[in-house]
């Protein structure tokens, strides 16, 4: 390769487009220098130097979208900018932000390493916006992989406790399991695309263009579609949909609550833009892709919401639960093929459900105690009564999550119906809604426990103690914005024309 050439690629890294990525790199090592330099009495305010560093980011990129945002690819066609992707980064910044002020409740508990769970968890955040944005298959792996291992920190960040390192080994166990999945099918890919003997062939498969014209010429190679599906599994495995769900239960109860706030919102959020991003790609194979997504998201809405039925520590129920929600989220993907409103109903669910989870694990780092693996429904036994702020936002975020209108959890499975139907997915719709109705049982269970006393003697719970203010405020913005996105969709609502 000529200096040319290398002045030409280098010409196409345009650094600009992942200012906020690289911002969040910046602000993760600054943490870690000014541990080192600041006297150890002021250590406890480096928490919120990390929230205030993702605050400070997250104005520019919503002001972005009046001002105007890159769009088109970058660094070669590693990245690729768009309307969809922007939107992400504010989720993911969002994201990441509930995550630092769950992390100053619980984390703060225990005697463990402060600075670096937030550190980890501004990296993780920063691969998760680039992830989202990718449109090649090393860009996707790479990025992945960084979410992934800084996960395998993250959920066994309590080492005092036996259940969070448990989790953590099996989530090491079952994302080694699913990365091996997902490079076995990108190498295949990559080597079917190569061979000279077939149309179209590139030695640039990688990119997600490349392989999509590739595909189109070639829309029956079995070793072409035995590569698409170990891709779809691997990314299955990410999102924890059926029959890759086996891991959920025990890591969303071992990790730290703001751990499983980030695996439930963050981690998943991801996993449907890359399935989005792939299901575009291999819109050449829908013969393929629509059959096992289809299987798969009713049997993730049936176990899913089966499963949580028989659950009394609500980590675990929460774990399961959202793998109903992955069902439900399955079923935008599958209705995008043939409906522009199945990708707007997907995001538009993302946002609801950020909403609602937070809400609820926001309660949940408050009742947990100190350790908040153990926590049983008859914990929230009086909670009405003893922390009433604390037991309405509960109910506002779990009527969300069961779909109880007029709250943003309604509107979103709502719009999903409505692209699952026009679809044509009639029985997949039938599945949804028995699935609707299965959740409603578990979820009015658990604020019935809340609300409601309990003839039977509860086990002493942990202590509760007082909200402060800040936290008061956000719980109540985070209760306010699920009924107002009820009622208004505002600019997401461009979304569900279909944009």
């Amino acid at each position: 390769m000529d200096v040319t050439a290398l002045q030409a690629i280098a010409a196409n890294n345009d650094w600009m487009t992942i200012f906020p990525e690289l911002l969040l790199g910046c602000v993760a090592l600054a943490l870690l220098v000014l541990e080192i330099v600041l006297p150890k009495r002021l250590h406890a305010s480096l928490p919120g130097v990390a929230l205030f560093g993702v605050l400070a980011i997250l104005p520019s990129q919503v002001m972005s979208f009046w001002v105007g945002y890159i769009d088109g690819d970058s660094f070669n066609g590693l990245l690729h900018h768009s309307y969809e992707g922007q939107v992400m980064r504010v989720f993911f910044l969002l994201t990441a932000a509930l995550v630092c002020l769950l992390g100053t409740i619980t984390v703060a508990r225990r005697k463990v390493a402060q600075t670096e769970f937030y550190h980890t968890v501004l990296i993780v955040t920063a691969a998760m916006m680039l992830l989202a944005q990718s449109n090649h298959f090393v860009m996707l792996f790479v990025a992945l992989e960084t979410v992934t291992v800084g996960f395998y920190i993250l959920v066994s960040y309590f080492r005092g406790s036996a259940r969070s390192l448990e989790a953590g080994l099996k989530y090491v166990i079952m994302g080694a399991l699913s990365s091996a999945i997902l490079l076995f099918g990108i190498v295949l890919l990559y080597g079917v695309a190569g061979n000279p003997s077939l149309p179209a062939h590139t030695t640039a498969a990688m990119n997600f263009d490349e392989l999509a014209a590739f595909l189109s010429a070639n829309p029956h190679h079995f070793l072409a579609s035995v590569g698409i599906v170990l891709v779809l599994a691997g990314v299955a495995f990410k999102i924890g949909a059926f029959p890759f769900q086996i891991w959920v239960p025990d890591v969303y109860q071992g990790a730290p609550t703001p751990v499983t706030a980030f695996l439930a919102v963050g981690s998943k959020a991801a996993g449907f833009v890359v399935l989005l991003t792939l299901a575009r790609t291999f819109a050449a194979y829908v013969w393929l892709t629509l059959p096992v997504l289809t299987v798969m998201a009713a049997a993730t809405l049936l176990f899913g919401n089966l499963a949580a039925l028989t659950q009394h520590n609500v980590k675990r129920l929460i774990g399961l639960s959202g793998v109903s929600h992955a069902g439900f989220l399955l079923l935008g993907v599958v209705s995008a093929a043939t409906v522009p409103l199945g990708y707007g109903a997907v995001y538009f669910y993302l946002f609801a459900y950020l909403l609602a989870s937070f809400a609820v694990f926001g309660v949940m780092a408050h009742v947990g105690g100190p350790d908040d693996a153990d926590q049983e429904l008859t914990h929230y036994a009086g909670l009405a009564k003893e922390r009433p702020f604390l037991a309405l936002v509960l109910a506002v975020g779990l009527g969300s999550l069961a779909g109880i209108p007029p709250l943003a959890g309604f509107m979103g499975k709502l719009f999903i119906f409505i692209a699952t139907f026009r679809a044509g997915h009639y029985g997949l719709l039938a599945v949804a809604v028995i699935g609707v109705v299965i959740s409603i049982y578990y979820y009015f269970g658990w604020i019935r426990a809340a609300f409601f006393a309990d003839w039977n003697p509860a086990p002493a719970a942990p202590a509760r103690p007082p909200v402060d203010l800040a936290t008061r405020v956000v719980l109540g913005l985070l209760a306010a914005g699920t009924v107002a996105l009820g009622f208004y969709q505002g600019p997401l609502g461009g979304w569900l024309s279909g944009r």
